[in-house]
């Protein structure tokens, strides 16, 4: 049998249970405990943020035998069903693959039947922007005049997409990117349960890398626990998982304020031939180079969101936004944004970054 991965295995079954999203948790369980669900809600956000989670635990609370105030039992067997994916009045539609009329006039069919044990005939359509427009019409009528058991909850990372007759028809919640620290608090959190000891500058180097996303913060765990055992330190996570840390990059950086040219290409070289990853490493330089924006603009402005930093690194780091001008770092920022866009399409990957690196430097001669 499979391993079940770690997002999937620490998924919360209980509000109390989520992390951030503290505006929705407290809407939506007001709303529950007063019996004043909606029918129908859109939850807009980021990847990675809890929208499905939320949403499964939204279905499992208005359906519990036994709920006391807004969280679930988890024992009746209605909860049960609703943790193991067994339920038959949980319907969960990705949009992605399932877009088209005919998909959502079987769904439009499936709701006109009660439900088959519970109150609520609950209906998860997910990446719901991906809707063709004939889907997205005959989806408005029913949210028009829904029937009393049914209740639609839509997902989606691209709300700009949605018809504003879809919102304006359910309630919406924007779900924001999870901070560091509310994502170390997770990650410690299923560390303890997995009964592995792995030291904090390694949890916020995961945690910085996850670019908000609970879910991918819990991947990369996933991956470094996999094959690491013991203590586990920042060192095996940037090797296990071709990450670039702040040493690396500050070592890179101060050969582009030197215009040392040559110098920088043999160290990109040196540094991905012992397995570094390219994408990784510019993203992790075009976070570097945005906080030596932030520090020019704000000398005291350090954001613990962006980079991990000692206090010696803090020191080099200060050294280097004094060295660049705005224009300077204005240029190279638009040069790297480009070079890690033709990335994705370079047979070579490391190629682009090079070709960066000696447009800026010949650029700036």
């Amino acid at each position: 049998m499979s391993r079940l991965v770690l997002y999937r295995k620490y998924r919360p079954q209980n509000f109390n249970e989520v992390i951030g999203q503290e505006h929705v948790t407290k809407t939506l369980t007001n709303a529950i405990s007063a019996n004043l669900v909606s029918h129908a809600y859109i939850f807009a956000g980021p990847r990675g943020s809890g929208k499905t989670t939320i949403a499964r635990l939204l279905a499992k609370a208005v359906n519990c035998h036994d709920r006391s105030g807004f969280e679930p039992c988890r024992k009746c067997e209605s909860c049960q069903e609703f943790e193991n994916a067994s339920s038959l009045d949980l319907i969960e539609i990705d949009a992605a693959s399932h877009r088209g009329i005919d998909d959502i006039r079987d769904l439009k069919e499936g709701i006109k039947f009660s439900p088959n044990k519970e109150k609520y005939k609950v209906f998860i359509i997910d990446e719901a922007h991906q809707l063709t427009k004939e889907a997205v019409n005959a989806l408005l009528k029913t949210l028009e005049e829904p029937p009393s058991h049914a209740i639609f909850i839509m997902a989606t990372t691209e709300i700009h997409k949605m018809i504003p007759t879809i919102i304006s028809r359910c309630q919406r919640f924007d779900f924001r990117r999870l901070t560091v620290a509310e994502i170390i608090k997770r990650l410690e959190i299923v560390a303890k349960k997995e009964k592995v000891k792995i030291d904090s500058d390694a949890l916020s180097l995961i945690a910085i890398n996850a670019g908000g996303s609970i879910r991918d913060a819990e991947s990369l765990l996933d991956q470094v626990l996999t094959f690491s055992k013991g203590n586990i330190k920042k060192s095996a996570v940037v090797s296990l998982l071709g990450l670039a840390d702040t040493e690396m990059i500050a070592k890179f950086v101060n050969f582009l304020v030197k215009k040392e040219r040559n110098e920088a290409i043999k160290y990109l070289g040196n540094i991905f031939s012992k397995g570094s990853d390219p994408s990784e490493f510019i993203k992790t330089l075009i976070s570097y180079l945005r906080q030596i924006v932030i520090l020019k603009i704000s000398p005291t402005s350090l954001d613990k969101n962006i980079i991990l930093i000692s206090k010696e690194e803090e020191k080099i780091l200060k050294d280097q936004a004094e060295s660049f001008s705005f224009n300077d770092l204005s240029k190279l920022l638009h040069i790297l944004i480009e070079a890690e866009n033709r990335m994705k399409y370079s047979s070579i990957a490391e190629l682009p970054l090079e070709l960066a690196v000696i447009d800026f430097i010949e650029e700036e001669a």
